[in-house]
């Protein structure tokens, strides 16, 4: 199975859906309210003036906020309606912002640019078959002594979906609709993998990324998962026989 072809055509469709979503939001962000959640903005620290590429950056709302930051931003998505959307955006807002249509490997091997800061979040690790291989595009994007940042759903989870805390080189291939609370209903192919920790980190590492933090945390910012309960303002938390599931975590670090 071409999986990257299989799963550009699912966002390409989910795009459309997202865009007139209240989970994403579009109307609040164009009246000024930020896409970017409590745990990274506490976490990167100031991008202003930095240049910043976000990797797999779905349709810009969270590039462009850190561009309202003051970041110079670059946002790569592997989908054509995603980053068509994420362009008009910001034009509409005059944000600066340079949006490049790749799947991530592919940008990898093209470009030749490096950034002070490369950062991606949530949900994207799964549809990468090679981490290693991202991880190099990582390194390869910094400039020296720039930083890399992510936050990144808790494989743990993973456990209690049904799925391997384990990678296996051989995906999970299922139909599903998407996420958002007008999901259509209609039912794509998807094509995921799963990682555990250890092997974020030590392709990381193996990239020649020193790391100087790594958190996890009991809750989401999103209301993502059946049972959730929101404890805390925009702090979802799952648990399981009355203790809380790890949900999220976060790695910072520099390239050598």
């Amino acid at each position: 199975m071409d999986y990257l072809t299989v799963n550009r055509d699912l966002w390409d469709k989910r795009t459309k859906i997202h865009v007139d979503s209240t989970f994403y939001d579009v109307n609040g962000f164009l009246e000024g309210k930020s896409a970017l959640k409590e745990i990274e903005l506490s976490e990167l620290g100031d991008v202003a003036g930095k240049s910043l590429l976000h990797l797999q950056c779905h349709f810009g709302l969270d590039t462009l906020s850190w561009a309202r930051l003051g970041a110079r931003v670059t946002g790569v998505d592997f989908s054509s309606v995603a980053i068509e959307k994420a362009k008009s955006l910001s034009e509409a807002l005059g944000l600066q912002g340079h949006f490049i249509c790749s799947d991530l490997y592919g940008f990898g091997e093209s470009t030749q640019d490096q950034y002070d800061i490369v950062f991606t979040s949530y949900g994207v690790l799964c549809w990468l078959p090679d981490i290693q291989k991202w991880a190099d595009v990582v390194s390869r994007s910094l400039k020296s002594g720039g930083t890399f940042y992510m936050a990144e759903f808790h494989p743990f989870i993973d456990i209690f979906l049904g799925y391997s805390y384990f990678h296996n080189s051989k995906p999970d291939i299922e139909e599903e609709g998407t996420y958002t609370e007008n999901d259509s209903g209609e039912r794509l192919t998807i094509v995921t993998w799963v990682y555990p920790i250890s092997d974020v980190i030590g392709a990381l590492l193996n990239a020649g990324i020193h790391i100087t933090h790594f958190k996890e945390y009991p809750f989401s910012p999103y209301n993502c998962f059946d049972g959730m309960e929101e404890r805390e303002k925009g702090r979802f938390y799952l648990s399981h026989k009355e203790q809380d599931i790890p949900l999220i975590y976060s790695i910072k670090g520099f390239k050598r």
